[in-house]
């Protein structure tokens, strides 16, 4: 495994996850971005994409500050935030997701070609309306997401809307998946779609 050449974005992955360490949102490190692939320091693994630098990686995620710091001291890992415990996250893809955005009040990453992440209170299930489109993924137990600032191809995630400005507060997932129920009906019925969402917009 290469040592980083970059200590300053090495070290703006770390702050970010020991912020998020700060509010007991499980973090582990994830495989970092080189040449257009992912490597994790494990010979010959075969996964190219944004996946875990650890093995057992469910057992290990922690908001232990101590670990965080000695996980990256060397290595420009990606920062990886495992669901299913302080929150699930609803991952709405395209304009649907960028529709919900626009009402939401609560935390909100985007990472590149519009992958849109909603940090929700956990425990619901996937509401069957949402079900069968591939554009949406509820992840929960033994699932993760990129979080800011991690390196992904075309781009870095980033957040729409900062846990800061909704003061770390989580929403009721029910809420955002009614929004996302209607977004991804928009271009059914735009006029009826917005109506909904303005109404949303204004009880937030």
């Amino acid at each position: 495994m290469l040592w980083s050449t970059r200590p300053t974005r090495r070290l703006r992955l770390r702050r970010a996850a020991q912020r998020y360490a700060g509010h007991a949102w499980p973090v582990l490190p994830g495989a970092y971005l080189t040449g257009g692939r992912f490597d994790c320091g494990e010979l010959g693994c075969p996964t190219i994409s944004c996946h875990p630098a650890i093995r057992d990686w469910e057992q290990v995620a922690t908001a232990d500050l101590t670990r965080i710091t000695t996980w990256w001291q060397r290595h420009e890992h990606g920062v990886l935030l495992a669901t299913g415990y302080g929150f699930d996250v609803l991952e709405i893809a395209g304009t649907a997701g960028r529709l919900v955005a626009r009402a939401a009040d609560g935390p909100v990453a985007v990472a590149p070609r519009e992958r849109w992440m909603f940090l929700v209170r956990p425990g619901s299930d996937l509401d069957p309306q949402l079900a069968d489109h591939a554009s949406v993924v509820l992840h929960q137990g033994g699932s993760w997401i990129p979080a800011p600032p991690t390196p992904l191809p075309g781009g870095r995630v980033r957040w729409a809307v900062p846990p800061e400005r909704c003061d770390w507060m989580l929403p009721d997932a029910a809420k955002v998946q009614r929004a996302a129920c209607w977004a991804l009906d928009f271009d059914r019925q735009p006029r009826q779609v917005w109506r909904s969402w303005n109404q949303l917009a204004g009880s937030a």
